[in-house]
């Protein structure tokens, strides 16, 4: 009886240890995951977590890929801003709003006249009875509120009026209904009875603006801006494509005008201030819509052609830095090259849309000699970039 004790507890002891020696049972499929033959390593778990992440950033790169080939590129052409970036640009002042302003700055009685907030210190800020406000631009000589309302009406000629704000000139009567609400300040403020003023339209929520590449940081250090082809176009976001179409108006603009008081007068400060190109450009400000607006021009034509053998070296290295233009604003300067026309063409408009033109006259025949030359300049400087862009 012992001895079977004994053996039946051996045949027991034998048993559960067997059972200690089979390996565990595989673990089942968690959910979603497909069932597979053998045991994991711990390697392999690992690339199991990675394979989802590795699938996504191929699945982005893809993406991006496809986006890529499919965004349209920046420049037609060789020379010509795409259609996709000109449909981006900020619409601005619109030509109805432009209409309008001179009708109804007009018609308005001076409310308030306030100081500051538009420019020098003999111009006010005028409140209008009709609610709306404009600056009122006193020039330290007619010239420059000649200069202005010229300016404002070439802008019209080349196609780019949306970017200046809208204006009309007005002449300072005390004694008239417009002026008569504030007489008493306008003793105050040296103002000439009879002169002639701008009212420019109040524009609210305007922000600085500091010049992009190449015409920023790049021309630190005393140097000059180099130029802007199509070439480095392709990588830049769209949103400083955007820019730089406006940007290629403005250089264009100021060439024409010999307006001196933007960026001109930065770069000419580089030679005692290599980081005036960082800073915010002289009477450039950004609308509320994101678009550039071209302030204060009076500096254009008038008085900056009288000062072309000092400003020149500045506006001409500015105006080769661009090689890409709006189509619509190149074909504006060929008509006018073409025709020689440019003179004649902004006479008609400032006299059909302007009624005081009179009271400040029109350019003299030097300087109508001297835009349509500066015409002639621009037109050639397009075509040398159109044989550059044909030979590349």
């Amino acid at each position: 009886m012992e001895r079977g004790r004994a053996a039946l507890g051996l045949l027991a002891l034998g048993a559960l240890l067997g059972l200690c020696a089979l390996p565990p049972p595989a673990p089942g499929p968690q959910r979603g995951e497909p069932r597979r033959g053998g045991q994991k390593t711990f390697r392999a778990l690992l690339a199991v977590g990675r394979e989802p992440q590795q699938q996504q950033q191929q699945e982005e790169r893809q993406q991006e890929e496809q986006e890529a080939a499919g965004r349209a590129a920046p420049v037609r052409r060789g020379i010509f801003w795409s259609r996709e970036l000109e449909a981006r640009v900020p619409r601005g002042f619109a030509a109805e709003e432009a209409a309008a302003w001179p009708a109804a700055a007009r018609a308005a009685r001076v409310s308030s006249l306030e100081r500051g907030g538009c420019g020098r210190s003999s111009n006010r800020l005028a409140r209008l009875s009709d609610g709306s406000r404009a600056c009122v631009r006193y020039g330290v000589s007619p010239e420059q509120i000649q200069g202005e309302a010229l300016s404002y009406h070439l802008a019209g000629v080349l196609g780019m009026q949306q970017r200046l704000p809208p204006m009309a000139l007005a002449l300072v009567e005390p004694r008239g209904r417009q002026w008569e609400p504030v007489r008493e300040e306008l003793r105050g403020s040296l103002w000439a009875e009879g002169a002639v003023v701008s009212l420019t339209r109040w524009v609210d929520n305007l922000t600085a603006v500091v010049a992009p590449a190449p015409w920023g940081s790049e021309a630190g250090g005393g140097r000059r801006p180099r130029a802007l082809s199509a070439a480095e176009l392709g990588g830049l976001p769209a949103a400083q494509l955007v820019e730089l179409v406006q940007w290629s108006d403005l250089i264009l603009f100021d060439y024409l005008t010999a307006n001196f008081d933007r960026l001109a007068s930065n770069l000419f400060s580089l030679q005692w201030d290599p980081r005036v190109m960082r800073r915010a450009t002289s009477n450039l400000l950004r609308g509320p819509d994101g678009g550039l607006v071209f302030m204060d021009n009076e500096a254009g034509l008038v008085h900056g052609y009288r000062l072309l053998a000092v400003w020149d070296p500045y506006h001409e290295p500015l105006l080769r830095s661009v090689c890409v233009f709006r189509e619509g604003t190149a074909r504006r300067v060929a008509e006018l090259h073409r025709r020689r026309s440019a003179a004649a063409e902004l006479r008609r408009r400032y006299r059909a849309r302007e009624p005081l033109w009179a009271h400040l006259g029109f350019l003299s025949e030097r300087q109508a000699e001297l835009l349509q030359a500066r015409v002639d300049f621009v037109h050639r400087h397009i075509a040398h970039c159109r044989a550059q862009a044909a030979a590349l």
